[in-house]
């Protein structure tokens, strides 16, 4: 049986120990379910149309998610193999709840994780999903309280996936 996830990310290293710690809680559960994980940043696309006609999602990519982004969670997923079935990086760019919902229905989303303790430091046109999440009846949201010590010296770096949370 396979399930979608959703995780509402900034697409930083700190917002992987969401994926963690929840890849860590479904493998404690023991049952023979695989995730297909959507990590999910919203993204205000603009009005301008030159940018809504030719922007794509992998410019977008290219601007918001890093190289040790990709490369941290491949890691997490060499490290469940048996409960990852895909994970896939996405934007939701609309406004409305409804859109919202919408989207949770065409992915056919079950559980949305976030946290309120990612704080974005260059966040041009992104969002935070959080309040859709909360407001969605269609699905089961959990909120993650992070709890990252305060001095970390890998803090940024590829090596901070390796540190438990």
């Amino acid at each position: 049986m396979i399930k979608t996830i959703l995780i509402a990310t900034d697409y930083s290293l700190e917002s992987l120990n969401i994926l963690k710690r929840v890849l860590k809680e479904k493998n404690a559960e023991e049952n023979d379910t695989q995730y297909r994980i959507l990590l999910v940043s919203g993204y205000d696309m603009g009005d301008s149309i030159r940018d809504l006609l030719f922007t794509t999602k992998s410019t977008i990519f290219n601007k918001i998610r890093t190289k040790e982004f990709c490369d941290a969670y491949g890691i997490i997923i060499n490290k469940y193999p048996h409960l990852v079935d895909k994970i896939v990086c996405d934007i939701f760019s609309g406004s409305f709840q409804r859109a919202f919902n919408n989207y949770v229905k065409a992915e056919d989303i079950t559980e949305a994780y976030y946290s309120t303790s990612l704080k974005d430091k260059n966040s041009k046109g992104r969002f935070d999903l959080a309040p859709f999440i909360k407001k969605s009846k269609d699905l089961e949201s959990y909120e993650v309280v992070l709890g990252t010590p305060e001095f970390m010296p890998e803090k940024g770096r590829l090596a901070e996936v390796f540190v438990e949370v």
